[in-house]
């Protein structure tokens, strides 16, 4: 069997997780994270659909982890995200942590929003 590393390309994967960070290139940042590729930044949890309406047009995907646990987003929440064209997936943070890295070694246009683990 062969294996090959993967390329990110300028994009940084999530390298791990803790209780209240999530690293990414090699820095480890506090939750709750906005992941985009080539950029990492603070998000305000489930209150700032702002930051999350402004991937509209630049994402196809976005993945939002929902904690240590699989949760339900908020409806309200959800209905905006679809009514600005994004497509929404919510899982357990570490689920949506492995499955943004996959698609982003795939190159294809996808966020990440995650909050704690625990």
């Amino acid at each position: 069997m062969r294996l090959s590393e993967i390329d990110f390309g300028a994009a940084q994967p999530v390298e791990g997780y803790g209780p209240d960070f999530f690293r990414i290139g090699g820095v480890a940042h506090p939750a709750p994270l906005l992941i985009v590729p080539g950029a990492v930044r603070p998000w305000g949890g489930y209150a700032d659909a702002e930051a999350l309406l402004a991937l509209a047009g630049q994402v196809d995907v976005l993945f939002i982890g929902t904690g240590g646990t699989i949760a339900h987003i908020p409806a309200a929440l959800r209905n905006q995200l679809e009514a600005a064209g994004l497509g929404v997936e919510s899982m357990d943070s570490p689920a949506a942590c492995r499955t943004y890295n996959v698609l982003l070694s795939e190159a294809r246009r996808v966020a990440l929003a995650v909050l704690p683990v625990g």
